[in-house]
């Protein structure tokens, strides 16, 4: 029986390009050879399209993939030359330029099957504020929040957010992941310093009151049917759970499942669910949540291509719940081929 070919995108535009590098590699080690054979393909931080290694067989554990520092231009193809009849795409992107709808528009016009949420709902989860108003109009928990867009009086949203918001605050680019350019303040001069570097990342920022609150995690998987995990938590071994900690440093342990009450348990799969729903999600999302001290829940965020280096939370999430690092790849590739069979029957 003839092998299906999996694509690999990776790298890309956003200062998550890191990461992406990071998580292809694991998935192109997790593959299940017998059944896939695999391209990848590597998007450089100007946007070049650069063909890269093909693997019929495990590769071996020093095996690396191409990232900017040693790009070989000489490879350079158009991007429409990634198609492939047959093949399923695994934009392996976080992101702008990847996890927010313009690779997952590129892909549909290519007419190819590609792994997670589509293009509406890719945008949607992305951007931080819509998704809390669109997650508000379903009735969610999360914490207070105050939106800024570049163009509006700088002075009049800083009083907003002192009158409605108390310090500790966070400020997050409204378009950004993996906790790329988010910050903490305790007063004006520390938040006036974080508003400057998440607009350096966005022209939309969100400043939210800081909580003190357990970082929960829930796992979602499925189209139309959506099968959710039990929660995990990030064990914080530093002050802030940033960029660094996360993916450089891997100063954080697990606990999966996380130490939570039944009914806290319950909560926050539900609501990841109706959240998932709500945007339109397909194939995966990571659903995060804030568990308060005082026995609040708040959801944090949906995002649509998490991490899948090999400590990250959302491949464990499901190996804890007996689904394996390679039959969850081979599930995702599943559902996009559903998804992608009924998006070309819709076209009447």
């Amino acid at each position: 029986m003839a092998k299906q070919r999996l694509i690999l995108l990776y790298g890309g535009r956003s200062a998550e390009r890191e990461v992406s590098v990071l998580s292809a590699e694991s998935v192109m080690r997790a593959v299940n050879y017998d059944r896939f054979s695999v391209k990848t393909y590597f998007i450089t931080k100007d946007g070049d399209f650069i063909q890269t290694q093909e693997f019929e067989a495990k590769p071996a554990a020093d095996e690396k993939l191409m990232t900017n520092a040693t790009v070989d231009m000489s490879r350079k193809i158009k991007p429409s030359d990634i198609y492939e009849a047959g093949a399923v795409v695994f934009p392996v992107l976080h992101g702008p330029m990847g996890e927010d709808g313009s690779i997952q528009g590129f892909l549909e016009v290519l007419k190819m099957p590609y792994v997670g949420c589509n293009i509406l709902s890719s945008g949607l989860a992305m951007d931080k504020i819509t998704t809390k108003r669109v997650l508000e109009s379903a009735g969610i928990a999360q914490v207070p929040y105050v939106a800024l867009v570049d163009g509006e009086d700088l002075e009049q949203k800083i009083q907003e957010i002192e009158d409605n918001l108390t310090y500790p605050a966070f400020t997050k680019p409204s378009n950004m992941g993996s906790s790329v350019g988010i910050s903490k303040s305790e007063n004006q001069a520390e938040l006036r310093a974080s508003l400057d570097l998440a607009f350096k990342y966005d022209s939309r920022v969100l400043v939210e009151q800081g909580v003190t609150a357990r970082e929960i995690e829930v796992g979602l998987l499925g189209n139309v049917d959506v099968k959710s995990t039990l929660p995990g938590e990030v064990v914080k071994d530093v002050a802030f759970y940033d960029y660094e900690a996360k993916y450089i440093d891997n100063k954080i342990t697990m606990d999966i499942p996380a130490k939570i009450p039944e009914e806290v348990v319950s909560l926050m799969r539900q609501n990841a669910e109706a959240a998932f729903r709500a945007l339109g999600g397909l194939g995966l999302s990571r659903c995060d949540f804030f568990y308060a001290e005082d026995g609040q829940i708040f959801l944090n965020e949906l995002n649509t291509m998490p991490g899948f280096t090999q400590w990250s939370m959302y491949p464990l999430l499901w190996e804890n719940m007996g689904l394996a690092y390679p039959d969850l790849i081979e599930k995702l590739v599943g559902l996009a081929e559903e998804a992608f069979a009924k998006r070309e029957a819709h076209l009447l």
